[in-house]
């Protein structure tokens, strides 16, 4: 049995800089979130979504992966379109949003200064990101979110980073799992039209496809 939960406490402390971070945006926004963004979603998932860590103003503020930032907006309504998520999204989080078959995390569970975590924190926060996927029991699909976010699910599985390979549409199975590696829904790739709504939702496609593929009900 892992020493590690699933999500870590509010207050972590293995991460110094992180730590550090931390408490810069407590001093400067006290009613901001300010600690590591639990994962969200349907604990029954057979999809899991992985990206790279929570924005500043984003989970960071409040509390959810991928709400209160641009990433979210396309991520959630792409959802909805496929069937993985219902209700109404907002960007405070003050809504009745709810994840269907489907959970949502990050690789580094704290937000990073210039949204850029370090390998060493990477490092240090994928035990519970391993805890994670072991208690997701019905798991058969993982969209991994960018590429930092690939060899992290890929090194957490015991594998080489290298194992999958980047860009976006890669598919491979591993450890048991179908994995599919998407660029990021960042706001950068989608106003320069790297990211597409219709390529980002054809990704949800392909992975209700592969979970109906798997045989299980």
């Amino acid at each position: 049995m892992s020493p590690f939960p699933p999500e870590p406490p509010r207050d972590c402390p293995l991460c110094p800089r992180l730590v550090a971070y931390r408490a810069e945006n407590q001093a400067a926004h006290p009613d901001w979130w300010n600690g590591p963004a639990p994962s969200f979603g349907d604990p029954n998932a057979r999809l899991l979504i992985a990206g790279l860590a929570p924005g500043r103003t984003g989970a960071n503020r409040t509390g959810r992966p991928f709400t209160g930032d641009g990433a979210g907006i396309i991520l959630y309504e792409t959802l909805k379109k496929t069937g993985f998520a219902r209700g109404h999204y907002d960007p405070d989080g003050n809504d009745d949003l709810e994840l269907v078959n489907c959970m949502i995390t990050n690789a580094v569970r704290c937000a990073p200064p210039l949204n850029k975590p370090l390998p060493v924190e990477e490092a240090t926060c994928r035990p519970f990101l391993k805890t994670r996927l072991a208690e997701l029991p019905r798991l058969k699909v993982i969209v991994t979110l960018g590429d930092v976010s690939r060899r992290s699910i890929l090194k957490t599985l015991g594998l080489p980073g290298t194992a999958i390979p980047p860009g976006h549409g890669v598919e491979g199975q591993v450890a048991g799992y179908t994995l599919i590696n998407s660029y990021h829904c960042s706001r950068l790739n989608t106003n320069t039209g790297r990211l597409t709504a219709a390529m980002f939702e054809e990704i949800f496609d392909r992975a209700k496809a592969a979970i109906a593929n798997s045989g299980d009900d």
